[in-house]
């Protein structure tokens, strides 16, 4: 129905729309998702990397798995977490969700 529309219109000598007018409509989309999804993840993620590149001996944190424990060493890229006594386990850096009482840094509830 539309072509037909377009196409009557060029025969009756109506001017074709501009190709900026028609791409208007797409950077506006395109900038509203920028604005509600990507800035604020690339937020997160900073605020995330600086966390993890801070942690030192004896912060209590929170892993992606859900496990809560105290620093007891951190290396290059694993950090040694006491989780009870005579219980230590390596966790890859990465593997850190947050410090134990912050409000998660990431998932689908605010």
């Amino acid at each position: 129905m539309e072509t037909m529309l377009f196409q009557l219109a060029l025969a009756e000598g109506a001017p074709a729309p501009s190709p900026f007018l028609q791409l208007v409509p797409i950077l506006l989309i395109f900038g509203i998702f920028y604005f509600l999804l990507l800035a604020p993840m690339r937020k997160r993620q900073k605020a995330h990397a600086k966390m993890v590149a801070e942690l030192k001996r004896g912060d209590r944190v929170v892993t992606n798995g859900g496990l809560i424990g105290e620093v007891a060493a951190v290396e290059e890229k694993v950090v040694h977490l006491k989780l009870a006594d005579n219980v230590k386990v390596r966790v890859v850096r990465t593997a850190i969700a947050g410090l134990e009482g912050e409000a998660p840094t990431g998932g689908a509830n605010p």
